[in-house]
């Protein structure tokens, strides 16, 4: 079980469930759009920003990131980051039918994924001493400032095995909560090699 400090956002009952297994931390549900009109969890969003922080952790289809954004934009103080998980398609056992887009929410992801996606917010997690991947780097490497970046951050999404939806802020924010400089220069210089 993973200790985090702070509360961990996710949007509906059965990701709450899926993750009270896994962590040990406050976790709270905004009930999908629900967040958009509901005072009250917002009250409480902002509380835990500002004591301990917020881990938003929302679906990776466009629901998910319109949630985030939303999230992001009404909590103006305090700590909050984000933890994406991976576009894996495929179906949760307790519906029907797959999402609209095909994919996995957080309830139908495999423990080690949640697990691994939530690591760097553990209280065991280790700093490292590695330097930060910085804009400037990205614009160095190609992922920004050329006509074909959009592919080239396609392409480091899916080495890293993150959402494709994220933007290059997000990109940044997650790959310096995910892999080192170093890791991060050798995938570039593979992408690079490979153009």
């Amino acid at each position: 079980m993973l200790h985090i400090s702070g509360a961990i956002v996710v949007e509906g009952k059965y990701d709450k469930a899926k993750l009270s297994r896994l962590v040990d931390c406050p976790i709270v549900v905004v009930n999908g759009f629900g967040v958009f009109k509901d005072e009250e969890t917002v009250r409480l969003l902002s509380y835990y920003s500002e004591n301990g922080g917020l881990i938003i952790l929302t679906d990776s289809d466009s629901a998910g990131f319109r949630i985030r954004g939303h999230i992001k934009g009404i909590i103006r103080n305090g700590n909050v980051r984000c933890a994406y998980i991976p576009d894996i398609y495929g179906k949760e056992r307790r519906k029907a039918s797959p999402s609209a887009e095909g994919k996995l929410g957080v309830e139908g992801m495999p423990d080690s994924v949640l697990l691994e996606v939530l690591k760097p917010f553990s209280e065991e997690q280790e700093q490292s001493d590695s330097r930060l991947v910085t804009r400037t780097d990205f614009y160095e490497d190609g992922f920004t400032g050329r006509a074909d970046s959009s592919s080239r951050r396609d392409e480091l999404k899916r080495r890293l095995d993150l959402p494709e939806r994220l933007s290059t802020n997000g990109l940044l924010d997650a790959i310096n909560r995910t892999v080192d400089y170093e890791k991060y220069c050798e995938i570039a210089d593979e992408i690079n090699k490979g153009q």
